[in-house]
């Protein structure tokens, strides 16, 4: 699969990052001419504050080699459309209507997702008009009417769940994202790969968007050094020292990170490293944030570890992290705090796409009278 574009690549070339196609059999609503009988003019409106595709400057998808938006969304249409396509549309609404909805927020939260639903909307009817009030990253409230969509009334409403269904998992992602950064600081927020599975992408490009950071995408881009990694290899100086072999004889240059559970596995990877040429460049203090009966945490021994590091390398901070908790967590001096529960325990934000009602009626009147 062609890869996806890196960030400073696909923000020179487009600004929205539009790689999508309309694809042959998949969607059976062209949008005939507005000269139509059944045709309705769109409303004039003000629209000076919306924003144009053009104008927005987006938060960048995380760089994948392999990973393809454009498959990701047409899978997600033909789990949709199935072999026949919408045949709730095909039954009611004739294929030259033309209509306008309107995305509200249902709650407050963070948005995200717009540059991907830009991506669906091109991907379903390249000819459908889409104008956005606010951009990724957003903060909206309840009842806020944030963007618009023009055209072919089907098309609009084969796109509709879709869209929707993306941008609340990654609104609700980018809600939680910007609650744990903001009380994590100065620390970092970072998620895990406990993403949904073929969602991964989309998952951290939420967490981006909310104002956290991306741990690694996968298995391929960093040397991460687990419990099990541990344990097969006979201890963490074991484990490290073969992790420097390997890079060495592939001639690769990655990050590396350890997860340690005791100080005094801290102490034998400073001590393996004060000794030899190491690519060593992140320690993960797992665990070491321990829970207390009264609902708060102790920190002493994730800050014992953090000044034994002192600096020489990066730390991130690992397990019982919670919006409660992360604040305490944060104020050790630890560089990164991961939580999986980021991505795994997303709650969604409630967003709909609404088509203007007066407008329906005066198609529906329209037909009728036909």
């Amino acid at each position: 699969m062609p890869a996806i574009p890196t960030a400073s690549a696909a923000a020179a070339a487009n600004p929205i990052f539009v790689l999508g196609h309309r694809r042959q059999g998949l969607l059976p609503f062209p949008c005939y001419p507005s000269s139509s009988p059944h045709s309705t003019r769109l409303p004039a409106r003000p629209r000076a504050a919306a924003m144009s595709a053009e104008a927005r400057l987006p938060v960048a998808p995380p760089a994948h080699p392999t990973y393809d938006l454009r498959a990701v969304i047409d899978l997600a249409l033909s789990e949709d459309a199935g072999d026949r396509g919408d045949v709730s549309c095909l039954a009611t609404i004739p294929s030259d209507v033309k209509a306008e909805a309107t995305f509200i927020a249902k709650e407050n939260g963070v948005i995200a997702g717009i540059s991907l639903a830009d991506m669906i909307f091109n991907q379903v009817d390249p000819t459908l008009k889409v104008e956005w009030l606010e951009n990724d990253g957003n903060y909206v409230h309840k009842g806020l009417q944030f963007g618009r969509v023009y055209g072919c009334a089907r098309n609009i409403i084969v796109a509709e769940r879709v869209v929707l269904n993306f941008m609340q998992r990654m609104s609700g992602i980018a809600t939680m994202t910007k609650a744990m950064a903001d009380a994590a600081h100065p620390a970092c927020i970072l998620e895990t790969r406990k993403t949904a599975p073929g969602l991964r992408l989309i998952d951290k490009w939420a967490v981006l968007i909310g104002g956290g950071k991306n741990h690694r995408l996968g298995l391929f881009d960093m040397v991460m050094i687990k419990d099990n990694h541990i344990s097969v290899a006979g201890g963490i100086t074991n484990a490290m020292k073969s992790v420097d072999q390997f890079l060495a004889k592939e001639n690769l240059t990655l990050p590396v990170e350890v997860e340690t559970r005791t100080l005094q596995e801290v102490k034998d990877l400073l001590e393996y490293a004060a000794g030899n040429k190491t690519s060593l460049t992140r320690i993960m203090l797992d665990n070491m944030v321990v829970p207390l009966e009264n609902g708060d945490v102790d920190v002493s021994m994730l800050k014992d570890a953090v000044q034994l590091i002192n600096g020489r390398f990066e730390t991130e901070a690992s397990g019982n992290v919670t919006i409660d908790t992360v604040k305490r967590i944060g104020e050790t001096g630890v560089t990164y705090i991961s939580s999986g529960a980021l991505t795994h325990s997303v709650k969604a934000l409630d967003i709909s796409l609404k088509i203007d009602t007066e407008l329906a009626l005066q198609v529906g009147r329209r037909t009728n009278r036909a």
